[in-house]
């Protein structure tokens, strides 16, 4: 009887080396992974008892956002490095979030607002490409905050 071992175990060593679907360049990352990394606020849309305000993150003021797999932090400043007292700026914020399919949700424990702290805000998010737009209600009680919030983020690389 003549065996075919060696054979076999090529063919299973090939077939096991190539992988799954869900494995190498062309998988597909879950929605946390995508959102994992550093993200650079373009512009900001606050829309509060009738009036819009929309803000270039790119001209006067910075403001980075930094999300891993449970927490989130960020931190804004003016690009006068405080220099002009007028927009001389610097505001930071943080703690824990979660991500179910585009409900994301940011639990705020530290901020340089402390009335923000210990709220939670409810987003929702979309990636295309590297951009994040998020968009939901900030509502702070303590601070006589409630209106809509949009935010346009492009990924830093």
């Amino acid at each position: 009887m003549k065996t075919h071992f060696p054979a076999l175990l090529l063919t299973v060593s090939i077939l096991t080396s190539c992988g799954g679907p869900e494995t190498g360049q062309n998988a597909e990352k879950s929605p946390a992974a995508e959102l994992e990394g550093t993200w650079k606020l373009l512009s900001g849309t606050l829309i509060e008892k009738g009036d819009t305000t929309v803000t270039d993150y790119t001209k006067n003021v910075s403001f980075i956002k930094i999300i891993n797999d449970s927490h989130f932090a960020f931190l804004q400043h003016d690009l006068n490095k405080g220099k002009d007292t007028t927009t001389a700026s610097f505001s930071a914020g943080g703690g824990a979030y979660t991500l179910k399919d585009s409900a994301y949700t940011e639990k705020l424990e530290y901020c340089t607002a402390r009335e923000w702290e210990g709220n939670e805000f409810h987003f929702t998010i979309s990636i295309q490409n590297d951009t994040l737009v998020q968009r939901g209600v900030e509502k702070v009680e303590a601070a006589g905050v409630e209106r809509l919030n949009i935010e346009k983020y492009v990924r830093v690389k």
